[in-house]
């Protein structure tokens, strides 16, 4: 079957940077929704027409993959409001109660970069941000979208989604 439009794609591959650092490894094939919300637009384009079995292997710069790094969503928030057991690298889907940052983006995640005795610093900037990506895909299988999958817009895979 060849990939279309709403249909389900299941994915393996090897994510790197421009300088050959591995970023992440998916041995085990993902479905994802083509047509939804789970893979980025440049890479939706490049699998159109494809079909199982077949490699593909794309150059994403930042503004086709997690958008430019953005020195507004670096803020500050009092290391009170937080539990005694945070650690570098530590995210949060929600801040904690007493959060004094306003205008936060919606649904972002927001990652601790540093702890100081009376602060903490939080990235809301996506990981892969500023960064671009080396891509080299495997499509494991191709079938069609349930009218659920493609109500649902998505099937949870999540990896590439931006909010």
């Amino acid at each position: 079957m060849e990939i279309t439009p709403n249909c389900v794609v299941a994915l393996t591959w090897t994510l790197k940077d421009t300088l050959g650092e591995e970023l992440d490894q998916l041995d085990e094939p993902v479905e994802f929704l083509l047509g939804g919300r789970d893979l980025l637009q440049k890479i939706e384009e490049a699998l159109q027409g494809h079909e199982a079995g077949d490699r593909l292997d794309l150059h994403l710069e930042p503004e086709d993959a997690f958008g430019d790094y953005d020195e507004t969503r670096v803020f500050l928030e009092p290391r009170a409001i937080f539990p005694e057991e945070l650690e570098e690298g530590m995210t949060y889907e929600v801040l904690p109660a007493g959060a004094t940052s306003q205008d936060l983006p919606p649904g972002a995640l927001f990652t601790v970069t540093e702890i100081y005795p009376e602060h903490v610093v939080l990235d809301a900037n996506h990981p892969l941000a500023g960064i671009a990506l080396r891509l080299h895909l495997k499509v494991e299988g191709v079938r069609e979208a349930s009218e659920e999958e493609v109500g649902a817009g998505t099937l949870g895979a999540g990896f590439f989604k931006i909010d």
